[in-house]
């Protein structure tokens, strides 16, 4: 990968190899959370807790909204009341009916998973939320049936409009919904935070900032030419890691693998001695006329989450602490680069919120970087063709 680490430094640079404006949607979160919580309050969304907490919460989302699902999951958690179980497309469990309540979420409202699933539900008889485009196929479902569905605010920029930028738009009002069914405790002041924290981190990570003080710059630097592996060390930090995975994947078209701790500690420390892993780049004596170019090095990025506070057990963070403790010092000990992030203490949905910030900013820095259009993959393109 060849990177132009000029172009991280200036500013006029980056607007200009960014015309869909994928700079200003990242940055934009904490006005997608604000603007998605009122369209969620103009919906009437608390309507989906009109007869009380659901049987069940079933959410359909795929490709760039796939996360969405992901993150109501790690919110209710494994005490949940309420059990949470994501479809990405056809056929609905045949026990969903009249007592649960089924989220469908696609940006444009005419993605085949989301969109068969919900019509399924609407026919079954259950609690029906959407969430996508006005006037959509999507929403018609909900109209017509009876359910909410609250439309995707405008977005100033055409990067805001696909699903992957505009995260915040798509999953506010699933976050407000549950909050209203006493799902989870992700209140509106909850989502303000959140906002908050967005707005922080854009300034943090804003294009003007120079590489050496701006952390999204820095980790676009340390990410370019390296093999991944995206390690999260618990819940939020394990979707964290999910979402950073297909960030890079779709925006910087950087292949990444990742991986959840403790489970998957040993599948990821047995890289440490594969091909990848050799630090040939380090050696002062390589001759890249002799010994040819230096391959791409097997690189950790760990993140981590905050601290233990009141609303989690002390045991639970010590033990992954200890286990994400030992991998990094085994992945230094192997001469395997790491690159750690850790969370900022707040409500879980703030944490999570402030490393994807960090890390959606990198995937588009880095693709801008290395050249690579960080909205439109002519490939996927080509997907979507051959597939319809």
């Amino acid at each position: 990968m060849i990177l132009d680490e000029h172009l991280l430094d200036d500013a006029a640079a980056l607007s200009a190899a960014d015309p869909s404006g994928s700079l200003l949607a990242v940055a934009g979160a904490g006005a997608q959370v604000r603007s998605a919580l009122t369209a969620a309050t103009e919906a009437g969304v608390e309507r989906v807790a009109a007869e009380g907490r659901p049987r069940a919460v079933i959410v359909a989302s795929l490709g760039g909204s796939a996360v969405v699902g992901d993150v109501l999951t790690m919110l209710a958690g494994s005490g949940s009341p309420v059990p949470v179980s994501v479809r990405r497309g056809l056929p609905l469990p045949g026990w969903v009916g009249s007592l649960d309540l089924v989220v469908a979420v696609s940006m444009s409202g005419r993605a085949p998973g989301p969109l068969g699933l919900a019509a399924e539900a609407a026919r079954r008889g259950a609690r029906l939320l959407t969430v996508g485009a006005a006037g959509s196929p999507l929403a018609e479902v909900a109209l017509r049936t009876g359910g909410v569905h609250v439309p995707v605010p405008p977005s100033p920029t055409k990067a805001g409009r696909a699903s992957r930028l505009g995260l915040w738009s798509l999953l506010v009002p699933v976050v407000a919904a549950s909050h209203a069914v006493g799902l989870t405790d992700a209140s509106p002041a909850v989502l303000e935070r959140v906002a908050e924290r967005l707005d922080s981190c854009a300034e943090a990570f804003r294009p003007a900032s120079e590489a050496f003080v701006n952390p999204a710059k820095s980790l676009a630097l340390e990410l370019a030419s390296s093999v991944l592996v995206v390690l999260g060390d618990g819940d939020v930090t394990g979707v964290a890691a999910t979402r950073t995975v297909s960030m890079l994947a779709r925006t910087a078209r950087v292949p990444a693998m990742r991986g959840a701790l403790p489970d998957e500690a040993a599948d990821v420390v047995a890289t440490f001695g594969g091909p990848f892993a050799a630090r040939t780049a380090d050696d002062v004596f390589a001759d890249p006329e002799v010994d040819g170019p230096v391959p791409p090095q097997l690189r950790l990025l760990l993140l981590r989450d905050a601290p233990p506070s009141l609303d989690r057990p002390d045991g639970a963070w010590l033990e992954t602490s200890r286990t994400a403790d030992a991998v990094r010092l085994t992945a230094q000990d192997a001469g395997v680069r790491v690159s750690q992030l850790t969370a900022e203490p707040g409500h879980p949905l703030e944490r999570l919120a402030g490393l994807v910030a960090l890390t959606d900013f990198a995937s588009v820095y880095l693709a801008l970087a290395s050249g690579v259009d960080p909205l439109t993959s002519p490939h996927v393109a080509d997907l979507r063709d051959r597939t319809r």
